[in-house]
């Protein structure tokens, strides 16, 4: 399979870059660069406790020489569960820093979830929260993990505010205890460790651009998570790739920092794109818009990376509260379809752009974006990053491309595609094709010369012969009048292969809908193949870290239910 870039009718507006050239070097020298350019700019904020550039180049020499000394090696792998923070990126840079590979986990995993992600990377060291130690601990005889390391997410803070933690009072009874946990004598905590310890010897090497540098597991929303490979010219690339389309000027921007640390997506727009650009981070332990708009008054911001429904809880919050969010010059939406009224209420709001970008956590994890300007397409996915190669092809023979205008699976070829996933050749060689095409799952076509996402292959509905995209049904049901969210799935349907059901969601004192006012409303722009034959009614709808809809999990639940209407 070749990798010459296909002719695609691919537009684009000027000041697109196309091409890209990847600086030589491992995703530390970023925050090398910055903390020798900006000394003394804030580099991470939270909750008011303020970093600058040197401060953090300090810490995380330290914190690395403190893993040496903990037995840490290159190419070990430490574990990071961790709320977003100020010790989070420490750790993140300290880990690398020394050529070991950092493995993000959700901090609020259970036992069994932690436990399983651990022993498939073989970790042998875990930097974790206070609150994370007990389930560690709990599942720690069926891993690697030799070395544990609690962080104290109190520590982070201003010490005004640590002090006030201290206070008999109810308040801080109560801040207290969602931030600390009870920690065994003999685990380490990280505050202490890294303020102890002496700065690493400059001369230590430094990781090669082709070392690995995280294992970053997907959300497994079709199945069992697996961990992608990710080198550090990787995660290099898809920085810069984030600079070039953001245009950001160089120690300037201030980044919110609402997306988890340990999502592919936060940790490059949050970890790693804002060292490039010298930007301040801006880290929230939770997203909380009452915090968002506090740290808006205290420092306000210019870019914010954030999936749909942060934006429309933001806006909301701030109309409440006569709030100011103009700061905000652009924001970027991923994970999932952006919707209209969503963005047009941001913009509004901000004065400034919500653009969509599309990528995956084998593509570290930006691949696509709109540009952000007056050429952005709402809904569409957008146009390749620099550097990167799209083609769309047959979903039955990749070798196949698509006639042009038809729809088909999109493959990407660039420099930020991950290496494959770990401990699995199998789903690597069916996922990462020869000449380096990643195969998405995802069944795209080109609008107006723009990439327009149709829908998931694994979650394609087939009835009756036809096949039915289930977004498509939901950004027509989400019009429906007193209709808040939908989810659509297909079920056994007997000889029809799968029926059409939709899962529900009625706004705020609406009135129920029922299957027949559904299909009618369908029926205005849908084939019939494609109109629901069940309806379930739920109060909500699963979602991953990010927002993201289960439609497993959606699926899993309608398979439990008779049919309801």
């Amino acid at each position: 399979m070749a990798t010459d870039r296909p002719a695609l009718p691919l537009v684009y507006p000027a000041g697109v870059p196309r091409e890209l050239t990847v600086p030589d070097e491992p995703l530390t020298a970023a925050l090398e660069h910055s903390a020798q350019t900006w000394p003394d700019r804030v580099a991470v904020d939270f909750l008011g406790g303020t970093t600058t550039y040197r401060q953090l180049a300090d810490k995380v020499a330290r914190g690395a020489q403190a893993l040496l000394d903990l037995g840490v090696q290159a190419g070990d792998r430490v574990a990071l569960a961790l709320p977003n923070c100020t010790a989070h990126v420490v750790a993140f840079y300290a880990v690398l820093r020394i050529g070991a590979v950092v493995v993000e986990h959700n901090p609020t995993y259970t036992c069994d979830e932690l436990a399983h992600q651990l022993a498939d990377s073989g970790a042998t060291a875990a930097i974790v929260w206070e609150k994370t130690v007990p389930a560690l601990l709990a599942g720690q005889s069926q891993t690697s993990v030799r070395t544990v390391v609690a962080v104290d997410l109190s520590a982070d803070l201003p010490w005004a505010a640590r002090f006030a933690l201290r206070l008999p009072v109810a308040k801080a009874r109560r801040t207290r205890a969602a931030m600390r946990g009870p920690v065994p004598a003999d685990v380490p905590l990280w505050h202490e460790l890294v303020g102890r310890t002496a700065p690493i010897d400059p001369a230590h090497p430094a990781p090669a651009p082709t070392d690995v540098a995280a294992l970053q597991y997907t959300g497994g929303t079709t199945g069992t998570p697996k961990g992608a490979i990710l080198t550090h010219h990787n995660l290099v690339a898809n920085a810069v790739q984030g600079h070039l389309w953001t245009a950001a000027v160089p120690g300037t921007e201030v980044v919110y920092g609402v997306l988890p640390f340990f999502h592919a997506f936060g940790l490059t727009l949050c970890l790693s794109y804002t060292m490039r650009v010298g930007a301040t981070l801006v880290a929230f332990p939770n997203f909380d818009p009452a915090l968002v708009l506090a740290a808006q008054r205290r420092r306000p911001g210019t870019f914010l990376p954030a999936v749909p429904p942060m934006l429309d809880r933001l806006v909301t919050a701030a109309e409440n509260a006569g709030a100011d969010l103009t700061s905000f010059t652009y924001a970027i939406s991923g994970a999932m379809a952006l919707p209209a009224k969503t963005a047009a209420r941001w913009e509004q709001a901000t004065q400034g752009l919500v653009v969509e970008g599309y990528g995956m956590t084998e593509t570290s994890p930006v691949a696509l974006g709109n540009p952000l300007g007056p050429d952005r397409r709402p809904g569409a996915l957008g146009l390749p990053f620099p550097g990167t190669d799209i083609r769309i092809v047959d979903p039955e023979d990749p070798d196949v491309d698509a006639a042009p205008g038809e729809r088909g699976e999109l493959l990407i070829h660039g420099p930020q595609v991950f290496q494959g996933y770990w401990g699995r050749p199998e789903e690597t060689a069916e996922q990462l094709l020869p000449g380096g095409w990643l195969r998405t799952g995802d069944i795209v076509t080109i609008v107006d010369g723009y990439v327009v996402l149709v829908d998931r292959i694994k979650e394609m509905i087939v009835t009756g012969g036809f096949k039915v995209y289930p977004s498509q049904v939901e950004n027509h049901l989400r019009g429906m009048p007193g209709v808040q969210d939908v989810a659509v799935v297909g079920i056994p349907g007997g000889d029809l292969g799968e029926k059409v059901v939709a899962a529900v969601v009625m706004a705020p004192g609406a009135k129920p809908v029922d299957l027949d006012a559904v299909r009618a409303w369908c029926e205005q722009r849908l084939a019939r193949y494609a109109l629901p034959k069940q309806l379930v009614i739920v109060t909500e709808l699963p979602r991953s870290q990010v927002g993201k809809v289960l439609r497993r999990l959606v699926r899993e639940h309608v398979l439990t239910l008779a049919p309801t209407v």
